[in-house]
Order: structure tokens, then sequence, then C-alpha cells
């Protein structure tokens, strides 16, 4: 067997066992590593050293930083001072999407989540509103709101790593807002108008979602007001540094991980708080999957699969085909694995069919990477939407009914603003 088919035979293997999780994500991923080495496509120093992968310090460090915000429960205020202002059930939705959207652009999305998840359940009660029709917005703009900037989701560093892996330019920090801000915009639109009308009225039994946001929930303790505004200046302060990064001269991941330090060495959070906040089944995710998709690239396995597509889709196949077919490929792969997952799995396959067309692949790289956080039509698509399943009441179908517009939304904008900001030839 030539290396290209046995890189492709672990790819096939990797992506049935992303989509059924027989095994965890991050077992799976790290066993791809290693049965590149056991057969000898890739050599176990280069393998093992994409868990130094600098975009994997960048997660860790802004997983310790963000946690800081909820430690000191700091973003539960915010949420607090946001939504306490709407009076309608409307501009509850709006406050509630905008908030949640603000936060999952720089902080974990599963952590905004479960922050504001007890927040919005007690608006509910005291304005009289199904929880239902608040906490469906809440985990959706939670994924739209990843969308805005670099470090707002996984998929946005993933596509970002693999351009620079190719040596054909990089993402700023916030080129995603261009897209990512027209999408959530248009997310709070359609839930205001369409998307709350899907979200169904069910009666919900009190003592259990008690329990359950008990369990999700994050407690927030009586933290020192020094505390918090020191949590504060240090996302702020990384913030300003990942945007200003060739100015200043240091790397994203190196502003993380200073962050990170800052965020324990300050008192913010003990070191062991700190380990905890890391989320490690996206490290290991990420840095498994790395060596595959440099396989993929070294083997020639990714230009294979570029060739069929391409002979599929056409040679002379428009942007506009090309981006909303790997849009929607992305985005079905997403709702049931890992956005982190099908990012890496899509992106060097979308980088090689872009340069068989003699394309500049910004644009497919970015498609991948927004499909991959439109994960609404399931309940297991992206955490947010796992945790107000059982505190909304919600069945799985509920997920497909309002979801599934809103990707079709996503879709026709990203297939008719991508190719005009990043044009293909």
């Amino acid at each position: 067997m030539t290396p290209a088919t046995i890189t492709l035979l672990i790819l096939a293997v990797a992506a049935v066992l992303f989509i059924t999780e027989l095994i965890p994500l991050a077992v799976t991923a790290m066993s791809v590593a290693v049965a590149l080495i056991l057969t000898k496509v890739m050599d176990a120093t280069t393998t093992l050293n994409y868990l130094a992968n600098s975009n994997c310090i960048l997660f860790a460090g802004m997983f310790v930083v963000g946690a800081g915000l909820f430690e000191t429960g700091v973003a539960k205020q915010i949420g607090d001072m946001v939504t306490k202002f709407a009076k309608t059930e409307n501009l509850l939705i709006v406050g509630i999407m905008v908030i949640g959207a603000g936060l999952s652009s720089v902080l974990s999305n599963t952590g905004t989540t479960a922050v504001l998840m007890p927040v919005v359940i007690g608006i509910a009660a005291s304005a009289g509103y199904n929880r239902s029709k608040l906490l469906m917005p809440l985990a959706l703009s939670a994924g739209l709101g990843g969308i805005i900037t670099l470090i707002g989701t996984p998929p946005n560093v993933a596509v970002k790593g693999a351009l620079e892996a190719a040596k054909l330019g990089t993402f700023g920090f916030f080129e995603f807002a261009i897209i990512g801000i027209p999408l959530t915009i248009a997310g709070i639109i359609y839930m205001v108008t369409i998307g709350k009308k899907l979200v169904p009225d069910r009666y919900v039994d009190e003592e259990q979602v008690a329990a359950v946001v008990a369990a999700e929930g994050v407690a927030v303790k009586e933290v020192s007001k020094n505390k918090k505004m020191i949590s504060i200046g240090i996302l702020l302060l990384a913030v300003v540094g990942m945007i200003f990064e060739k100015q200043i001269g240091i790397k994203l991941h190196v502003t993380a991980l200073i962050g990170a330090l800052l965020v324990v060495v300050t008192g913010v959070m003990t070191d062991k708080q700190a380990y905890r906040a890391i989320d490690w089944t996206t490290i290991f995710l990420f840095a498994g999957m790395l060596p595959l998709a440099a396989a993929m690239a070294k083997t020639g396995a990714g230009k294979m699969i570029a060739d069929v597509i391409i002979g599929i889709i056409g040679q002379d196949a428009g942007p506009y085909v090309l981006t909303g077919g790997l849009f929607f490929l992305s985005c079905a792969l997403t709702q049931f694995m890992s956005n982190t997952a099908s990012t890496t799995l899509l992106a060097p396959i979308g980088m090689a069919i872009a340069q068989g067309l003699g394309a500049d692949p910004k644009a497919v790289l970015m498609a991948i990477a927004v499909a991959a956080s439109c994960a609404f039509a399931t309940p297991v698509g992206t955490p947010p939407n796992t945790l107000v399943f059982g505190p909304g009441n919600f069945r799985f179908m509920d997920y497909v009914k309002v979801g599934t517009p809103l990707i079709v939304i996503c879709w026709i904008l990203s297939v008719i603003i991508l190719p005009m900001v990043w044009p293909f030839f």
C-alpha cells in the first residue's frame, strides 16, 4: 500500500470514529497520530512535535484567561446588567444574544452558556416567559459569537494554521468579524421573528431544572473587587496584545501564555483551577489531527481527494459553487462531531481543491471554519446546545426545526460575502 492510500484509510477510520464517538474524540485524534507513526507515514519526532504547536498553547492560555472571568463572577455580572434592562420578550432575546455572542467571541462558548443559563432561567421566571424561548437563542448566540474573532472558536485558529503552513498568508484577529458580525446580526433578526415561533412551549419540571442548573451552572463565590478588575484587565491586555501582534512583536500564543500566567500569579485563580480550566480534549484533538493534515499534504492524499471533488464539481466551477459545497460538507459533519475535528479534516482538502483550481484558498478555508461553527441543528452539535437541552425540555427535532433555517441563512450570506471579501482570482 502506498503512503497516500494508508493516509486515506486512516482518514476514513478517523471520520467514522469522530461521527460515531465509539471512543473519546481526543483518543481518536491521538490514535491517528500513533497510526501515522506505526505505518511510517510520518516520523515520531515530527508527529509528536505537534503537541507543542503554537495554536495548542494559544488554546490552553485563553482557556485559563477566560476562566478567570467566570471564576470571579464578572461574566455573570455582565449578563445581569445587559438583560435586566430588557422589558419585552424580543428585547430579552436581543439582549441575551448580544451578550452571549459578545462573551463567546473572546471566551469559551460552553462557559458563556453555563454562566448565563441560570441567569436566563431566573429572568424568564420573573418576567413570566417560557424559558425555552430564551434558552435556545442563548445557545445559538454562543455558536455565532465564536465566529467573530480568531480566538472565538478552535476552527478559526485551525484554518489560520493551515494557511500559514502552506505559506499563503494568514488571518488577522478581527478578520473573521467581516463574516461573523453579519451572521450574528442575521441570527438575532431570525430569532426575534421566525425562530422564536419555531421554539416550542413545553411544561418544565422545576425540580428537574433546578438539579440540572446546579450541576451544570457555574457557582460564583464572593470575590474581591480587586480580583474582578484584575481578571478584566488581563483579558483586555490579552485581546489588545493579539490585535497589535505585529506592532509589539509578541506572538499570539505567547500573549495567551502570559495572560494565563498573570491569572495565576495575581491570585485570580489557583494553579489547580487553571489546570481544570483547560479543555484538554480540544488540545489533544487539535494536536492529534495536525499530523494527519501534514500527511495528506506530504503523501498527496489531499490532492487525490481534491482531484475527485474537482472532477465532480468541474474544473470551471465558480467560487460560489466551491464555497457553497464545502460549506455544506463542513456543516453536515459538525452536526454530529467536533467542529475542530471537522475543520482539521476538511481544511487540507479545501486547500488542495483551491490550489488545484489556481484560486486563493482564503474564502474556502473561511467557509469551512464558519460552517463548522454552524452546529445548530442537533443537541449534540456543540456543548451550548447540550447545556440547554434539559433545562429547556427540548427534543432532538426542536433543534432541527429551529437550527436548519438558521444554517440556510448563514450559507446564503457566506456564499455571497466570502468570495467578495476574499476573491478567488
